[in-house]
């Protein structure tokens, strides 16, 4: 029996299947997909099929809700049930692209050697539970959770 301890935990070892959109993907298929199967985020590919970034579901509820409620959270109590239902309509025709930053950020991509503790600061530093595995011709191997990475730390 092989000890965990002595083995260090990469991202390849814990790389799951995961759900992927791509980036002209329209925005309220992104927000069923998240809400239909309770994901954090979602894998975004390029036009080419590789892993571009994660989207997180925060990213689409930006978009879906008006800057003044953001901004001013007394209005958003003002806002009947009703009402707030009709923000998720209001993402139309965009895409899971409009829905990204339009600055830059770090992408949650990691190479599948890396470690439980590279994963971790990256998840940190982008707020994004979880993050897409490439293997070394960036090819899509699939994605580590925050769930995933802390059963694995927390077992050993």
């Amino acid at each position: 029996m092989t000890n965990l301890r002595s083995r260090t935990v990469r991202a390849g070892d814990l790389a799951a299947p995961y759900p992927t959109v791509q980036l002209d993907t329209p925005a309220i298929e992104a927000a069923r997909l998240l809400a239909g199967q309770d994901l954090p985020g979602l894998i975004v590919l390029d036009a080419k099929g590789y892993p571009f970034t994660v989207l997180a579901g925060t990213q689409v509820l930006r978009m879906a809700i008006p800057q003044y409620c953001q901004d001013d959270p007394a209005l958003a109590r003002v806002i009947d049930e009703q009402a707030a239902d009709l923000f998720l309509r209001e993402l139309g025709d965009r895409t899971v692209a409009q829905t990204l930053p339009g600055h830059n950020r770090d992408l949650a991509v990691v190479a599948s050697d890396a470690t439980a503790l590279e994963m971790a600061a990256l998840m940190a530093r982008t707020g994004v539970p979880l993050v897409a595995v490439v293997d070394k011709l960036k090819t899509l191997v699939g994605a580590v959770t925050l769930d995933a990475l802390l059963d694995r730390l927390l077992a050993e």
